[in-house]
């Protein structure tokens, strides 16, 4: 730093101001600092301002599956509105979802440095029915129902269901087949739910749910099944992958889409315009999501406010190809 000083011609604080970014410097004299820093390759030590500040300008991920696309783009979405906010991401997957591993992945977290923690909780935990995390320690939930005790940021999973049903019931099928998601999934629970509750409000038959893990092999498994049902003239999939499988599974069986059966998925991944056909799906903004948690952990950490809750974040519906009226006679 002084080596800085020396060769822009200031004092060693005035370095130590334009490295930390504090306002009172000029901008010519800013410049002058800059270039000297630059020309002698003088890097701050991130690690003696945080110990200095009591912040390490990182922000602790805790996620347990990495292979599913929702947590894929949330993750994605929040080490890109961390970065825009100047802080790094530091991932830590947990093999197992339990409250032990939950509470010993906070435990390396802190040895790491983190300032705040996001927990992308998308599956019930395995040992406990209700979320326990550390107390102190500023935390922002994405995907639970613990809405109660933390602060959670969530897709409105129950409003694109819905819509999706709405959608298939207003083209005239007289009920809407469910190809839905594992059973310990938060989201795959709602989107089952609001499913359910869509054809009951409308006084329709609810046929019986069928199940995938969110991969498109175990929609093509469900697929043979549901192509098998003869009265089948609609299905909604509780992801774009399943619907993928499903549609396979379908044209196998001779049955055209959307001349016999429509698909309709959830997700909008980016290849969900180029099936055959264009798959109709409901779009979730894991943007926003990821920028919301950021948003969020940052409040708790410069204001420490304890605030409880779910913000969702608003989904809409996509109409491509996959989706028509009924066969004639339905």
């Amino acid at each position: 730093m002084a080596d800085v000083a020396r060769l822009a011609g200031v004092s060693s604080q005035t370095v130590s101001r334009v490295s930390n970014g504090y306002e009172g410097v000029t901008e010519e004299t800013r410049r002058q600092v800059m270039a000297a820093m630059k020309e002698l390759g003088y890097r701050p030590n991130s690690a003696a301002r945080a110990l200095k500040r009591g912040e390490f300008r990182t922000i602790g991920v805790i996620t347990f599956n990495l292979s599913t696309t929702g947590n894929m783009r949330t993750l994605e979405a929040i080490a890109t509105s961390a970065a825009e906010e100047g802080y790094a991401v530091t991932l830590l997957p947990v093999a197992v979802p339990t409250q032990d591993g939950v509470r010993g992945a906070f435990s390396r977290l802190g040895e790491l440095a983190v300032d705040a923690v996001i927990v992308i909780m998308e599956v019930h935990l395995l040992d406990v029915t209700r979320l326990s995390l550390p107390p102190h320690v500023q935390v922002v939930v994405a995907d639970s129902d613990a809405g109660d005790h933390y602060t959670v940021v969530d897709t409105d999973q129950a409003g694109g269901a819905r819509a999706a049903v709405r959608h298939l019931l207003d083209l005239g099928h007289r009920t809407v087949w469910h190809l839905a998601g594992p059973e310990e999934s938060f989201a795959a629970q709602r989107r089952a739910d609001a499913w359910q509750a869509e054809l009951t409000a409308a006084g329709r038959p609810v046929p019986p749910v069928v199940r995938g893990d969110w991969s498109a092999e175990s929609g093509y498994r469900a697929g043979l099944r549901i192509a098998g049902a003869e009265n089948c003239t609609a299905v909604f999939a509780a992801n774009d992958q399943m619907a993928l499988g499903l549609l396979r599974a379908l044209r196998e069986r001779g049955r055209t889409i959307p001349g016999d059966v429509s698909v309709i998925g959830f997700d909008d991944i980016p290849e969900a315009g180029s099936y055959m056909p264009p798959l109709t799906t409901v779009h979730q903004d894991f943007a926003e999501v990821g920028r919301l948690c950021v948003e969020g952990v940052l409040r708790r950490m410069r204001h420490d406010e304890a605030e409880h809750g779910t913000t969702l974040v608003p989904t809409r519906l996509v109409v491509r190809d996959s989706t028509a009226p009924p066969p004639a006679g339905e």
